[in-house]
């Protein structure tokens, strides 16, 4: 099959990347094909898994330049990767032209075709899409001068839930009828105690029947009770773009500082908010390696040192301290940054060794 190119995944707003820097020669997996045709339900991550030891090197290998990065070309069912390498011995990843077509191989370029909903992802789409537009970070707490919910069509009764319907004031019909509820929720604070933002929590999501200054509204979907004051925003517009997995240009250093459902041990799949953010350099399809602090051990080695003299007790009484080894951070997975704020992020872990926990480091893999 011919090379089709196209851009789609919905998410949020994407930061214009810079360029890769030069890295570490990029290591073949072990067993890595000569070719591979793809298959629906592919992924992009998955694929480069089948070439690679680290799969987010995958923009290198096919050579990506930056505009390549900011607007990743797409890969189809049926398309045929194959891996060569380039006469100073460098690996190489091209799509290959079938071989009816009498077409040599060819790195990806864009081509003027509509998008296809069946172009390959760069990861499980499902995996994050329920997190796209979902979390919202503001610099004060709540959502002041957003529409309330005011009250309930049935009075006597405290929460509300799906299927219900409620009375909002201050929609406004131009941006649709169609809008999520938000919570005032925690503070989100760096491990130096500085205040990154506000987390606001999703609640669920309403249609709206009848716009009026009282307007009235159906909840279509709720993931928690809706309360009296809760608040709306509009459903965001869906913006098409596409994550090429990517380690960040320059050196970064990070903390994990929350869970999303406030989980106490966290593994693949789970949903992170890190303390970087657009000021840090973080952009959406970065790939940060996250480390656990080993504390020190004791040095079970005999102590050459002389000990020492206890002179406030008596000259003869001494002390032989215990003395400690430090052991280097260990590395126990990835994560793949899908939102970014001014100063936070949020990521998804994409594969662990060990439970993962608020207050591991995330670094440059």
């Amino acid at each position: 099959m011919g090379r089709r190119l196209a851009l789609a995944l919905v998410a949020g707003a994407i930061l214009a990347p810079r360029p890769l820097l030069a890295a570490d020669p990029v290591a073949i997996a072990d067993n890595a094909p000569s070719s591979y045709t793809v298959q629906k339900g592919d992924t992009l991550w998955a694929i480069s898994g089948r070439f690679l030891k680290d799969p987010w090197r995958w923009p290198d290998v096919w050579r990506m330049n930056r505009e390549q990065i900011r607007n990743p070309h797409r890969i189809y069912p049926g398309d045929v990767i194959s891996l060569d390498y380039t006469s100073d011995g460098q690996p190489r990843l091209s799509i290959a032209r079938s071989a009816v077509s009498g077409e040599d191989r060819m790195s990806p370029r864009v081509r003027t075709e509509p998008i296809d909903a069946q172009a390959i992802p760069s990861i499980p789409p499902g995996d994050i899409e329920p997190y796209l537009t979902r979390p919202v970070i503001t610099d004060e707490p709540g959502l002041a001068d957003t529409p309330e919910i005011v009250e309930g069509r049935d009075r006597a009764r405290v929460v509300r839930g799906e299927g219900d319907r409620v009375y909002v004031v201050g929609l406004d019909p131009k941006l649709g009828d169609r809008w999520q509820i938000y919570r005032p929720g925690r503070a989100l604070v760096a491990p130096s105690g500085e205040v990154l933002g506000y987390e606001n929590r999703y609640i669920g999501a309403i249609r709206v029947d009848r716009f009026a200054d009282v307007s009235t509204v159906h909840i279509t979907n709720a993931v928690e009770e809706v309360f009296i004051g809760d608040r709306l925003l509009p459903v965001p517009r869906e913006t098409l773009i596409n994550y090429v997995p990517h380690a960040p240009e320059a050196a970064v250093e990070g903390r994990i500082i929350a869970s999303y459902r406030n989980a106490s041990e966290m593994g693949r799949g789970s949903i992170v908010a890190l303390d970087l953010g657009a000021r840090n350099g973080m952009e959406v399809g970065h790939v940060l390696a996250i480390y656990k602090t080993v504390p020190q051990i004791n040095d079970p080695r005999p102590d050459k040192d002389p000990p020492l003299m206890l002179r406030f007790l008596d000259q003869t009484t001494t002390f032989l301290p215990q003395k400690k080894l430090s052991v280097p951070d260990e590395r126990v997975g990835l994560l793949f940054v899908f939102r970014v704020f001014d100063k936070v992020a949020y990521a998804m872990l994409l594969n662990t060794t060990d439970p993962v926990v608020v207050g591991d480091a995330v670094r440059r893999p």
